[in-house]
Formats: structure tokens, C-alpha cells, sequence
């Protein structure tokens, strides 16, 4: 199940923002949450709880499961060239994610929504399924009554956009113009550790 508690409480608990408004809050309280968040005295992590830490984090940003992250590990060990490379590279080329990299939302559970509700297409054709897998060259569209939500058109506004997508802002439109290298995808994680949690 995805996560749909409260975000700003589970993103001081990471250290990282996974939504707009919890980047706001991070920057007046940084602390963990609960009565001792700021006296708490930092403690030194364990090998296994940095990678922990890590996974929770992976998954809070692309909002997956628990199972939905471990599959998709399975997939990547079964596959030629660097583990954590092409896990990456699996969980970046779903529709959601593209969707926010485009700017499309302004983050990812908003991302998951407009792909649920029948707001986008790849190649002129319907998907409804966030876990869909783009491919090079595949073309992600709104359809054309969609083009005129606020939410879109504040979204686009407010958007940093990637190098490996080509973001048309008058169509709005994107392409998937090449595999994403790692130091550009904005991820905050360190996914070999990722990678040594599942492989324990």
C-alpha cells in the first residue's frame, strides 16, 4: 500500500522533502518530530540502520511499497551492467515520475493522481497505470480537457525541470529523450545502499 499519512511528519523523520510543503517546514524544523526531536542527542547508525534509512527514503520519493521497491530490485539484480544503476534507471521511467519531472505536478503523490484519473497520455493513447514504463522517445501529453487545470498550470510555473526530459510548456508535453544519468536525477539517496539492503 502507498504511503497517505501525514507527509511532513514521515519527511523530518527522513531528512528529506517529499513535497513542496514539507521543504518549507524542514527549513524551520529540521528536527526530527516528537517532544524530544530537538533535544535528542544524535546517535551514531548502525551499517544496517543507514541502509534503512536509505530504502525508506528511496521509497517515500517515488511512493511505493514496501513490495512494489523490493520487485523492483529483483528486477534490476536480474539485469546486465550495475545493480544500482539500472534500479534507478527502472523506478525513474515510470509514468508518475516522468510525470513530475515534466512538471506536470508538484510532487509525486499529486503526479500519481493525475496519471489514476485518466489525465495523461503516452503516444495519443490512455494510461491510467503510474507503474507504466516509459521508453525513450515515448511522448507524455495531457489530454486536452486536462490542459486547463490550475493545478497543472501552477505546477509548470513553479517546476525545475531535468536534462533528459524535453518539456514543451505551450503543448504540454514531454519526451523521454534519454536513459537519465544518475547525478541528474533529483533523488536524495544513496541507492548502493539500497541495493546491499535487499541483497543481505
Amino acid at each position: 500500500m502507498n504511503y497517505t499519512g501525514p507527509k511532513i511528519k514521515r519527511s523530518r523523520r527522513l531528512g528529506i522533502a517529499i513535497t513542496p510543503k514539507s521543504s518549507r517546514y524542514l527549513e524551520t524544523r529540521p528536527a526530527p518530530p516528537g517532544m524530544h526531536g530537538q533535544s535528542r542527542r544524535p546517535s551514531k547508525q548502525s551499517d544496517y540502520g543507514k541502509q534503512l534509512t536509505e530504502k525508506q527514503r528511496l521509497r517515500m520519493q517515488y511512493n511505493l511499497s514496501e513490495r512494489q521497491l523490493r520487485n523492483y530490485y529483483k528486477k534490476a539484480s536480474g539485469k546486465k551492467g550495475n545493480t544500482a544503476d539500472v534500479f534507478i534507471h527502472l523506478l525513474e521511467c515510470r509514468l508518475d515520475a516522468l510525470v513530475l519531472r515534466a512538471g506536470f505536478a508538484r510532487s509525486i503523490f499529486a503526479a500519481r493522481q493525475l496519471v489514476n484519473h485518466g489525465h495523461i497520455r503516452v503516444n495519443g493513447q490512455k494510461v491510467d497505470i503510474p507503474s507504466y514504463n516509459v521508453r525513450v522517445g515515448d511522448k507524455i501529453e495531457l489530454r486536452e480537457k486536462s490542459k486547463k487545470l490550475d493545478t497543472v498550470n501552477f505546477a509548470l510555473q513553479n517546476a525545475e525541470f531535468v536534462p533528459y526530459v524535453k518539456v514543451d510548456s505551450e503543448a504540454l508535453s514531454a519526451e523521454l529523450m534519454e536513459m537519465p544519468k544518475r547525478e541528474d536525477i533529483p533523488v536524495i539517496c544513496e541507492v548502493s545502499l539500497v541495493v546491499e539492503f535487499y541483497s543481505r
